[in-house]
């Protein structure tokens, strides 16, 4: 018969596999850093395998007409969460409501136009991963500024990776560092002013990157959370679609809202 210590080694082996598992199922989301999966279908096939994370973002593609761009074209995709378009479009109402204007009940009431501008900011041509995007330092710019890489808007965005440090620890006191040498994570920025390229920027950090399916590659931005800003600090982040409220308010101004229609 067997002693209680192998009756629990086998639960917890147990256990084990079937947590691997689980992780080997969802290897896509949200372990922070690169991926090696791929996706055996298109960037569109792959945001509408995904729901939870992107019902509200495939709606706007449809909207904006640019279905055939993420299921046909070689491209590399800054993947925002819906939770980012909802908290835009939330501001946006709030800013109508305070200005006496009708709220926007509906998303196809945004004109086709502002969606399409706005997503395209995120989307860039070919395909580029992680390892092919230069080092970007948020307290050191002078050394380490990232890239300007024009995305399908035409707009200039900075790209670039943050090296974080290797610290270790000693009953919860720092006992070593080293520069640079620790956990690297993805990031894109709107760059308010071009003639100061490497100041103000808007960033915004990648929570899964890499994840590759059939026509390009995916980089999903993170929804709401916290990242590390090289050195010790911990920031806060959380993304709006279009990079701020106040950026998404003045597109889709420009463009005009269509009245509600039953």
């Amino acid at each position: 018969m067997m002693n209680k210590l192998s009756i629990k080694a086998i639960i917890l082996i147990a256990v084990s596999i079937t947590l691997f598992t689980a992780c080997q199922k969802e290897k896509y989301f949200f372990d922070s850093g690169t991926q090696k999966g791929t996706f055996n279908g298109s960037i569109l096939a792959f945001l509408k395998s995904k729901p939870v994370y992107f019902d509200t973002l495939t709606r706007v593609i449809e909207i904006a007409g640019m279905n055939e761009v993420l299921d046909k074209e070689n491209v590399t995709f800054f993947a925002p969460t819906s939770s980012a378009i909802y908290k835009s479009v939330k501001g946006l109402n709030l800013y109508l409501r305070q200005n006496g204007r009708d709220t926007v009940a509906k998303l196809e009431q945004i004109k086709p136009e502002a969606w399409r501008e706005l997503l395209s900011q995120y989307i860039f041509k070919g395909t580029n991963k992680l390892k092919d995007y230069p080092q970007i330092d948020t307290l050191n710019m002078a050394a380490f500024p990232g890239q300007g890489y024009t995305a399908r808007s035409g707009r200039t965005m900075n790209i670039g990776v943050l090296f974080n440090d290797a610290v270790s620890y000693e009953e919860g006191v720092e006992k070593s560092r080293v520069k640079y040498a620790g956990y690297r994570q993805l990031f894109i920025a709107y760059i308010p002013n071009y003639a100061d390229p490497k100041v103000g920027l808007i960033n915004a950090p990648v929570a899964t990157s890499d994840v590759s399916p059939t026509n390009g590659v995916v980089h999903v931005l993170a929804q709401e959370g916290f990242y590390f800003d090289g050195q010790k600090n911990l920031w806060k982040s959380k993304h709006n679609f279009g990079f701020s409220t106040n950026l998404f308010i003045n597109t889709v101004q420009a463009y005009g809202i269509s009245p509600l229609t039953p």
